[in-house]
């Protein structure tokens, strides 16, 4: 294999047992300050591999292209993503934008593991890592539909913070993280140095394979609670949707009662044909039923379909469309939101990865698209 993967945990918080390797490590003050506390589920998590693994002697590529110069003036959160995406565009993972601990607190929300990438533009082996591994449709693919993706730059901020905590022996480096008890990190996989695509994917789903089990049951009840909570959120605004659609139909049921009565010619036709407290209780009932069953089906409405968005900053929105509106009223809808930051951007599902941009697909509706009955998608900004 072309990469080293090195396990180096102290002996205070390393111990072996049939090559399996536990470490802990505790999070720098830097990053802790500030930020809510991470809390862990109280269990021991397990690292693969079993000790330091000797590096085999690579031969240096040719030198890359200059890495351009970071921007002065860019907020912290965006520091990496900005120098990465001007070297290498915005075909790669979805990383988020935001500080280390708030990534790992959405790793832990939506139970998964962190992927972090310690980005060092000037190192020889940075470039070829990027284009031809990080980069690829099937890496890009993998750690969408698997994983949390935080990237930082290796000299600045949480990335500067977190290289020096785990000591990386070479670059391109890259981990994949779990929180632990109190402010400790489980370190689950450490990768360094070339690595090929198929690789990497072959690494990452055996180490999700067997650290899987140490998470298990406290993610399934995560992800059963999670369930819950949405299909209750969802009941809550399919109910609203249908009550509304029963409400705008019945007022336009009376308003063309109202204008039949109007075009009567005599009053004495008119008085006639005006219906009885009666007949209007009747006229009311059958509607009050439907409304009544189009609630208790409402998850099996063919015409509503659910829309969960996903944005830069961890937060997600689920909304009901119909299956006939346009994907161009998604892009409305999360523009009349007004978020900062949220300007040029367009919408990407995951697994497979397809783009909905509103240039090809805004006219397109949402059940041609193939977004029924529900659909996840990520805003990747331009």
């Amino acid at each position: 294999m072309s990469s080293a993967v090195r396990e180096k945990g102290r002996a205070s918080a390393e111990a072996t047992c049939h090559g399996i390797v536990r470490r802990m490590v505790s999070l720098p003050r830097n990053i802790i300050g500030g930020v809510s506390r991470v809390m862990g589920h109280g269990i021991d998590l397990m690292g693969i591999g079993g000790g330091r693994r000797n590096q085999p002697n690579f031969q240096l590529p040719p030198p890359p292209p200059p890495p351009p110069p970071q921007p002065a003036m860019v907020a912290e959160e965006w520091a990496f993503l900005t120098c990465f995406e001007q070297q290498y565009g915005s075909d790669h993972p979805f990383f988020y934008v935001c500080r280390f601990m708030d990534g790992l607190k959405i790793a832990e929300d939506e139970n998964k593991f962190l992927f972090l990438y310690i980005h060092s533009p000037e190192h020889p082996f940075t470039y070829s890592f990027c284009r031809e591994t990080l980069c690829s449709e099937v890496v890009t693919q993998f750690l969408d539909a698997n994983f949390v993706c935080w990237g930082g730059l290796a000299d600045r901020g949480d990335g500067l913070h977190m290289a020096a905590t785990l000591r990386p022996g070479s670059f391109p480096f890259c981990a994949v993280l779990a929180p632990g008890s109190g402010d400790s990190l489980a370190v689950l996989q450490q990768i360094e140095g070339p690595i090929s695509p198929a690789e990497l994917v072959e690494i990452l789903q055996r180490t999700m394979e067997e650290q899987g089990l140490a998470f298990g049951s406290g993610f399934r009840a995560m992800e059963e609670e999670r369930r819950r909570a949405d299909r209750v959120l969802r009941e809550e605004q399919d109910a609203a949707y249908l009550s509304a659609l029963h409400i705008d139909k019945e007022k336009s049921r009376l308003k063309d009662l109202r204008s039949e009565q109007g075009v009567q010619k005599k009053p004495v036709q008119a008085a006639k044909n005006k219906p009885t407290k009666k007949q209007c209780g009747i006229l009311l009932k059958p509607a009050t039923t439907v409304s009544h069953n189009e609630t208790a089906n409402q998850e099996k409405d063919p015409r509503v379909t659910q829309i969960l968005i996903r944005f830069p900053n961890g937060e997600r929105r689920e909304r009901s469309f119909s299956i006939m509106d346009k994907v161009q009223s998604i892009y409305r809808y999360i523009d009349s939101l007004g978020l900062p930051g949220v300007d040029k951007y367009r919408l990407v599902s995951s697994f497979p990865k397809r783009v909905y941009s509103v240039e090809e697909m805004g006219m397109t509706s949402l059940k041609d698209a193939g977004l029924h009955p529900s659909a996840s998608l990520f805003i990747e900004l331009l």
